[in-house]
């Protein structure tokens, strides 16, 4: 079985994650001049395409929301280790960095990712539906920990600044965790249906899922796709960070750039998905993709700090809050209804070119 498996599967999905983490192991810790910055780049394209495609063979499999969840989950664990790396590394520089980039998923992921996928199933298929009992859940947990983690610490007064006590971060990360992992049994077991598609295409109700062996491959050649994409990421990060200085623009596009390269697969996944009009499985990997970041990297990077004794500032500046309470709001009314069309694309869209600008131009 597992013979067919390699010989059926194409050449490609085997290739290019072993030869993305050859370039990574080359490239490891040198500095990269425009070739070596080129074929960084092209592997780390071709490592989130592939990953993708591993993902798609393991959701075959497993069924839905388990599959979605699977992407979700792998990634957020490799963006914890890459956040967690460059905090023990960057000193007090990185004390803002989990929550530039915690803030950055959640824009991007329901501003850009929510509207491309709005956007480009709705000029293919008119109006979209999905499933109300399924978003409307998901979406209040995340603004629960949304607010919780990145608007509550500006405004505690044990500390000064956007910082939270020991006991209080503490409190925070056990928190988001125990929250994280009831929505988990809600979403695979206990209400699984309400995150099932709302209807399967005839064209892939007729593919026969794949076999273990096939599944289990595909599981680790994800696995290695991954870690060759947060490789090369923190890879072209300094050729990132020099040009954020030489155009003296924030820091907080830091995080964006490291959000923004880490959240390719599932956006790629998702905007799949919803060309192909299910619309249940792009918003489980989007807001899959955002809850997993809080609910995971908050109490990682706040055990880390307790244990470490490093400052972490999670609490966001005015500006920042005005923008993320304005995405929660406009999220609610899009995922209220069961239903959309191409104008809640263009307006998370335009939320997301408002937040992007603001970053670059505060």
């Amino acid at each position: 079985m597992i013979r067919k498996f390699l010989f059926g599967a194409p050449l490609w999905s085997f290739a290019v994650p072993i030869t993305a983490c050859l370039v990574l192991g080359a490239v490891w810790g040198r500095p990269l001049d425009w070739m070596l910055l080129l074929l960084v780049a092209t592997a780390l394209i071709a490592a989130v395409l592939v990953a993708v495609h591993h993902a798609e063979v393991i959701a075959l499999r497993v069924g839905e929301p388990f599959g979605t969840l699977v992407l979700a989950l792998a990634i957020t664990i490799i963006e914890v280790s890459l956040i967690i790396s460059l905090m023990l590394s960057g000193g007090s520089s990185t004390h803002a960095l989990a929550r530039d980039t915690v803030y950055a998923t959640v824009m991007i992921v329901c501003n850009g990712t929510i509207g491309l996928c709005l956007l480009m199933g709705a000029l293919r298929h008119r109006v979209l539906t999905f499933r109300v009992e399924g978003t409307t859940p998901a979406l209040s947990v995340l603004a629960t920990l949304t607010v919780l983690t990145l608007v509550l610490p500006s405004f505690t007064s044990t500390t000064s600044g956007p910082t939270l006590s020991p006991v209080q971060l503490g409190f925070v990360g056990l928190v988001s965790l125990t929250l994280y992992g009831v929505f988990v049994f809600v979403q695979t077991v206990r209400h699984r249906s309400y995150f099932l598609p709302t209807d399967v295409a005839s064209d892939e109700q007729d593919v026969a899922p794949p076999s273990a062996a096939e599944a289990w491959m595909s599981f680790a050649l994800l696995f290695l796709c991954l870690v060759a994409v947060v490789g090369l990421a923190k890879a072209l990060a300094p050729n990132i960070e020099a040009v954020v200085k030489a155009t003296s623009t924030p820091k907080a596009v830091i995080g964006i750039a490291i959000a923004l390269m880490v959240l390719l697969p599932e956006t790629w996944a998702a905007v799949r998905s919803a060309r192909r009009n299910r619309m249940q499985t792009s918003f489980n990997l989007a807001l899959g993709s955002a809850l997993a970041t809080i609910g995971l990297t908050i109490p990682a990077v706040a055990a880390t700090s307790l244990i470490l004794g490093l400052q972490l500032d999670l609490g966001l500046p005015p500006k920042e809050m005005v923008l993320l309470m304005l995405t929660l709001v406009i999220s609610a009314m899009t995922l209220a209804g069961g239903r959309s069309t191409v104008l809640q694309g263009a307006v998370h869209l335009v939320l997301f070119a408002v937040y992007i600008f603001l970053a670059i131009v505060p």
